[in-house]
């Protein structure tokens, strides 16, 4: 989990005439919501945003005139084409609350020599205190076998945090290649050695 302080102002002009003048400006427009209260509209700095909301579930200790509120960054929407950030969503938060989030998972280790990792779920839906959300899940791979097949129940997670989602839920497998997958890679390092020596012939001649 991680936690970092910004200094954020309060927004009282709206449209998106103005979030792009306010993004030419180093800013980026956030609502901030959650706990009854009416909806804030905030704008963050945009480089110390970017480098917070690059890790998932990341808490934020903001300060709104003079005040600390606790926030959760909920999602950030970011332009297709750019991938610039364009809009942040903020959840108050409270020390000690409990949350239900998505966290993402890797892996740990090497499976068995010669097989391969397929992936399921991207996340896994769990409950933690707002303040000790993990940045990841790991799951250890170190030599499972061909045919292993890990499910959310066993995840082994953090302590304090429960999971929430389907225990049946598919996470990975560790699958042996297959014949037609070996004759598929053998066709295409073939039609590749192919195109590259048609490619030299051309260029001799």
């Amino acid at each position: 989990m991680s936690e970092n302080k910004l200094s954020v102002d309060v927004r009282t002009e709206f449209g998106k005439g103005f979030a792009r003048r306010l993004r030419a400006a180093g800013k980026i427009p956030a609502v901030l919501y959650g706990h009854g209260a009416d909806v804030q509209h905030l704008a963050l700095p945009a480089h110390q945003t970017g480098l917070i909301v690059r890790y998932a579930n990341a808490i934020i200790d903001l300060d709104i005139d003079g005040k600390s509120q606790l926030a959760l960054v909920k999602d950030v929407q970011r332009d297709p084409v750019r991938s610039i950030i364009e809009h942040i969503d903020l959840v108050a938060v409270r020390r000690g609350e409990k949350m239900t989030v998505d966290v993402p998972y890797t892996t740990e280790g090497e499976p068995f020599p010669g097989t391969y990792i397929t992936f399921g779920a991207a996340a896994i839906s769990v409950e933690a205190d707002a303040m000790n959300i993990p940045d990841t899940i790991v799951v250890d791979v170190e030599g499972l076998e061909d045919g292993t097949n890990i499910f959310a129940k066993d995840l082994t997670l953090p302590e304090g945090v429960t999971l929430v989602d389907d225990p049946e839920l598919h996470v990975l497998s560790v699958t042996m290649p297959t014949a037609s997958d070996e004759d598929d890679a053998s066709d295409e390092a073939a039609d590749a050695g192919g195109e590259a020596e048609a490619s030299g012939t051309e260029e001799s001649e």
